[in-house]
């Protein structure tokens, strides 16, 4: 038993795994902030030079784009990096002295956000996998590619 699968990963299988459950866990922590919005706006500073409500707003649609991604394996490096940015302000937050807005706003105590940091950066230098849309439009564009240029030597 230990020998066979000792020779064969599940590396691809892993990396849907895990972007699956990381996926749908920032998927709750965004459905989670929609539920309880008016809750959270009163605590929530503007930035970008938007009130609180639009700022909250433009954060959920960050949010709930990127883990739908994550979970399709669509643009997958390019959709970690605003997650990643979250939980570094979500910890910076959560560390600094007003840490009730931040657990209302995040929900979870410290750490948490660093642990999010830690499989968003692992699926950045990872990848999905081939178990994606990434790779499976990757295929595609490479066999088109592959077909043009024997048309275009014929």
């Amino acid at each position: 038993m230990f020998f066979y699968s000792a020779g064969h990963t599940y590396s691809n299988l892993s990396r849907l795994f895990l972007r699956l459950f990381t996926g749908v866990m920032f998927l709750q922590l965004c459905i989670r902030q929609m539920l309880h919005f008016d809750e959270i706006v009163p605590t929530f500073q503007g930035f970008l030079g938007l009130s609180p409500e639009g700022s909250m707003s433009m954060l959920l649609v960050v949010e709930l784009l990127c883990a739908t991604f994550i979970i399709l394996g669509l643009l997958t490096r390019l959709a970690v990096l605003p997650p990643m940015i979250i939980m570094c302000i979500a910890e910076e937050l959560l560390l600094s002295s007003s840490t009730s807005g931040a657990v209302t706003l995040f929900s979870f105590q410290p750490g948490y956000p660093v642990m999010f940091l830690g499989v968003f950066c692992f699926i950045l230098l990872a990848g999905p996998g081939k178990i994606s849309l990434d790779y499976i439009i990757g295929v595609h564009l490479i066999e088109n590619k592959e077909d043009n240029e024997t048309l275009e030597k014929a």
